[in-house]
């Protein structure tokens, strides 16, 4: 459905950017009754990069919004175990059932965003595909009061809205026209490579390391098993990029020689797509008529896999906020955001250095999960 906003038209909220964490935001709004549009510049349904992988916490939003059946129905496959391959030793973890949780699931973008695209929809959110942000419009106080769009075919139109919402990913357009500033940034970034292989045989999140390298595989939709292949980001530059499928290669038989032997007698089914790195990052998340949400004003390394969780309980919160319609409801978000991901966003960057051994690393992999054991008790005040 594509719609196109005049002058005259005024909504409680604009999201900017319809994916994951902006179609959960604007179906949480919508649900609250609040008027919702959320614009998106590309199409329903189209894929983006992502590492898939769901944590507890996330996969218990999704149950508790009634989405995680429609991600079942979808054939996204139940995880129920973890493994942690260090070298030659492997820890084994158990996903337990708890609070109405089977298992961890790790979809494909165009199975998840479109769920939640659909149940925006559904909650009484307007969505407009093919639309991109071209400035904000602004009180003579400064004020953020509503959005200039242009759509596919270049028709521009103005949208009011109480507040409108940066959704739109690390390189957020909404964040450099209100002048968001970064407050913490990491010091780390990795360079990774991935494709998706058929027949693989593997069952369950598996997460390799050794030092200098760390391999994922994460079973997804469609028979689908997604590898990875990360590397400090001066690695990547210098020698993956210039050729993808062989660095993919090269790292797995550095990092898992038996799993590397398991790709090569699979089948490939897409190609190879690569992610450079970007150095993690808070922004400031909120002021007079705006707010940002996801990776627009919160950002780690992907090494972790716990940017969509992030994105699934931090819409809760601004939710919460957005409904509440004071600029302390704001301000409370993200101090609540930060309390919650400081300590994610630190082990993940300590993870993301490579400056570690075997036996440290182990470490920050028992506070990392310390922090989503955390991370999960907050979610569980939430309802």
């Amino acid at each position: 459905m594509t719609i196109h906003p005049t002058r005259s038209e005024r909504y409680d909220a604009i999201v900017i950017g319809a994916r994951c964490a902006g179609a959960a935001t604007a179906m949480l709004l919508a649900r609250r009754g609040l008027r919702v549009l959320a614009v998106d510049r590309d199409r329903y349904g189209t894929d983006t990069l992502s590492t898939h992988a769901l944590m507890r916490g996330g996969v218990l939003q999704l149950h508790r919004w009634g989405i995680l059946e429609r991600l079942r129905a979808a054939g996204t496959p139940t995880v129920r175990s973890t493994s942690f391959h260090y070298a030659d030793d492997v820890v084994d973890v158990q996903i337990k059932p708890k609070d109405g949780v089977d298992g961890l699931y790790a979809p494909r973008r165009t199975v998840i965003d479109r769920l939640l695209v659909d149940a925006a929809r559904e909650s009484g959110a307007e969505i407009a595909y093919g639309t991109r942000l071209i400035d904000l419009m602004r009180t003579p106080e400064g004020r953020v009061c509503g959005v200039h769009l242009r759509d596919s075919d270049g028709r521009d139109s103005q949208a009011a809205a109480e507040l409108v919402v940066g959704a739109d990913g690390m390189r957020s357009t909404v964040a450099d026209l209100v002048g968001a500033e970064r407050y913490r940034t990491a010091r780390h970034a990795t360079g990774s490579v991935f494709s998706y292989w058929l027949n693989t045989g593997i069952d369950g999140y598996h997460w390799y390391y050794r030092p200098g390298v760390s391999v994922g595989a994460i079973p997804t939709n469609g028979g689908l098993t997604c590898i990875f292949a990360s590397v400090p980001q001066r690695r990547f530059h210098d020698e993956i990029r210039r050729d993808m499928a062989a660095g993919h290669r090269q790292v797995l038989r550095e990092c898992d020689p038996d799993l590397a032997a398991v790709v090569e007698g699979a089948e490939r089914a897409e190609r190879y797509r690569g992610f450079a790195g970007q150095v993690g990052f808070f922004r400031q998340s909120w002021g007079p008529g705006w707010a940002l949400i996801g990776d627009a004003g919160y950002f780690k390394d992907p090494l972790t896999a716990h940017g969509m969780t992030d994105a699934l309980i931090d819409c809760e919160c601004l939710a919460h906020a957005a409904a509440e319609g004071t600029e302390r409801a704001l301000a409370d978000y993200q101090r609540a955001r930060d309390a919650r991901a400081m300590g994610l966003f630190d082990v993940t960057d300590a993870i993301a250095s490579f400056d570690w051994d075997l036996a440290t690393v182990q470490k920050l992999h028992r506070s990392l999960s310390d922090e989503m054991k955390k991370e999960t008790v907050q979610v569980n005040q939430f309802h």
